[in-house]
């Protein structure tokens, strides 16, 4: 009989069990349901800018291979042309992609149907207007003249009510959450919902003036990448390892330590760009010192992501998420260091003025986020498209033309900003031949740029073939690899 009731009992707990499983898989579908529109909507924009901002960086980049080249078309100037790329990937690509991961990451971790999302639709439909009119009117050669700002007020403004619509989604369904614990992506997102808007809205004013006008252009652009760039980057980050390699994060308070140290240190960031400016030295003293300070929340962030992977780093050879999200939390550490490092007086004296800034930018626009963006969306749309990635070898393709590519690009562009610097510190040298020094050193990153055009063109025709579930049907995910896997270790 004892044994018999035991075996009830296991009976009456694995049928338990059972059910609980279908139910929360049930509800996980019905979250997904809930956010699908609005998420392919800022997805497929956000794809479609980046292309169109790709095409425009690699003309850009030519520009100083070939500086004559359609240089009697006044909006393909390189003074037209680079401000269009750098603002179709900054808010085209970057933002509204990265808007689309934060509303489907905050409704699983709530664990709540999207809500109100009328307001995502606004949203996305006032933000892409506000990118499609500054990048005309950057084409016909309307711009404020300061980096990342360079939209004019209306445009901007129009960015600004879309931010707004989508903040305000976001914080209703976080208060509808059915969740006690939360989870650090979501510190992440509601934090940049408070910092960038201030931060848009306070570099916009337009009253700032000469010196001042330097300090803010410098402060608002470091910001941007601190306050809603690298908030992104992390959330998706802090959730697809521990998700893919099936483990909760290594440590609950390393993340909170990263987190407060981040929102400490890194809003300080950016006037050390302006070292030898007319600007007061405590004011270049206090950036310098708070960008050594970053130190503290990127080990924070480096060893909880390596210590939660170690012993699944296999999982890099089959799950294409992981391959992309842990190449851009590398790249976050990389970057990170490389911008402390980069504050430094003495090194600044030499890497200022140069290629090697432009090298630094993107290997944290794109080595980091952009990477993470990919990945999360290659783990999100077939959950919501009920549809699997068709062509596996075009993932693999993406990957590896991105990451090559942007390796080439900030390498070749650190070296020869390097060697330029110096050469320009050097007065018995004419200026002509830093500039002659830089030549080989702009291919590779032309040559860069092409092979990341190349990825970006496959992932938006395998994007395009997943929402009209086109393309060979697929039941499996799609693995880089094919192998035998147990249920310990077998990708989520």
């Amino acid at each position: 009989m004892a044994a018999q009731t035991t075996t009830k009992e296991q009976f009456i707990s694995f049928a338990s069990h059972t059910t609980e499983e279908v139910s929360e898989k049930q509800h996980r579908v019905e979250i997904d349901d809930s956010v699908t529109s609005p998420v392919v909507l800022y997805f497929l924009t956000g794809i479609g800018w980046l292309v169109f901002g790709s095409l425009a960086g690699l003309l850009a980049a030519l520009k100083f291979n070939l500086p004559d080249w359609l240089g009697g078309t006044p909006f393909l100037t390189f003074g037209r042309i680079r401000p269009v790329h750098l603002n179709s990937v900054m808010y085209g690509w970057a933002s509204l992609a990265g808007a689309g991961m934060i509303v489907w990451l905050t409704s699983r971790l709530c664990r709540a149907k999207i809500k109100e999302t009328w307001a995502l639709y606004v949203s996305a439909v006032l933000w892409n207007i506000g990118v499609a009119f500054g990048l005309v009117s950057l084409f016909f050669g309307y711009n404020q003249g300061m980096e990342w700002l360079e939209f004019p007020k209306p445009a901007g403004g129009l960015i600004a009510l879309g931010f707004l619509f989508f903040a305000y989604s976001i914080v209703q369904t976080f208060r509808k959450r059915q969740v006690e614990h939360l989870y650090v992506s979501l510190w992440y997102i509601l934090a940049s919902l408070i910092w960038f808007p201030l931060l848009y809205v306070v570099a916009n004013l337009g009253i700032y003036h000469g010196v001042t006008e330097a300090a803010m252009n410098w402060w608002f652009g470091h910001n941007a990448l601190a306050v809603w760039f690298t908030p992104i980057g992390l959330a998706g980050a802090y959730y697809f390892i521990p998700k893919v390699i099936g483990r909760p994060i290594y440590s609950y308070y390393l993340g909170l330590l990263g987190f407060w140290a981040f929102a400490l240190f890194y809003n300080w960031n950016g006037i050390h760009h302006l070292v030898g400016g007319p600007l007061p030295t405590w004011l270049v003293t206090v950036s310098i010192v708070a960008s050594v300070m970053m130190f503290v929340p990127v080990m924070a962030v480096a060893v909880n992501h390596h210590l939660t992977t170690i012993g699944h780093f296999r999982m890099l050879k089959y799950s294409p998420t992981l391959r992309f999200v842990v190449f851009g939390s590398m790249s976050y550490t990389a970057v990170s260091f490389q911008g402390s490092i980069e504050s430094l007086r003495s090194f600044s004296e030499v890497a200022h003025f140069t290629q090697y800034t432009i090298g630094h930018a993107h290997l944290g626009v794109y080595g980091f986020l952009s990477m993470i963006l990919f990945g999360a969306i290659y783990y999100i749309m077939p959950r919501i498209a009920k549809w699997e990635w068709p062509y596996p070898k075009l993932i693999k393709l993406h990957f590896w033309m991105s990451a090559v590519g942007i390796a080439l690009y900030v390498v070749a562009l650190n070296m020869g900003g390097w060697i330029q610097g110096t050469m320009m510190n050097d007065p018995s040298l004419p200026f002509i031949a830093s500039v002659n020094a830089t030549k080989p050193y702009l291919w590779a990153r032309s040559l860069g740029g092409t092979m990341m055009l190349v990825g970006h063109l496959a992932f938006a025709y395998q994007f395009l073939l997943i929402i009209y579930r086109s393309g060979p049907t697929r039941y499996v995910p799609a693995w880089f690899e094919l192998r035998k896997t147990t249920e310990e270790d077998k990708p989520v």
